[in-house]
């Protein structure tokens, strides 16, 4: 991103700025121009989610899966052991 914010005034428009570098990356345009929003996001010149903020939503959604399936386990054992220990006589 250096490289592009460093020599973007040289091309007529960012995407001919893009192109350049990417050719000398063996990269496409198009993932240079995304690497260019993101590190935009990431620096807070531009609103959206951030990697960082996108790696903490990854891991808070797999806490919450583990969280629910752990929930769910200890539903099912509270149901069988409640019912283990029901003095009524089974049907």
């Amino acid at each position: 991103m250096r490289l592009f914010r460093a020599h973007r005034a040289e091309y007529d428009s960012e995407w001919a700025a893009m192109k350049s570098i990417a050719a000398k990356f063996g990269a496409t345009a198009e993932t240079v121009r995304l690497w260019v929003r993101q590190a935009d996001v990431d620096d807070g010149v531009v609103d959206g989610v951030s990697r960082e903020e996108r790696q903490r939503i990854k891991e808070l959604e797999r806490e919450n899966r583990e969280l629910r399936r752990a929930n769910e386990i200890l539903k099912a054992a509270s149901v069988f052991f409640a019912a283990e220990l029901d003095p009524r006589p089974k049907r």
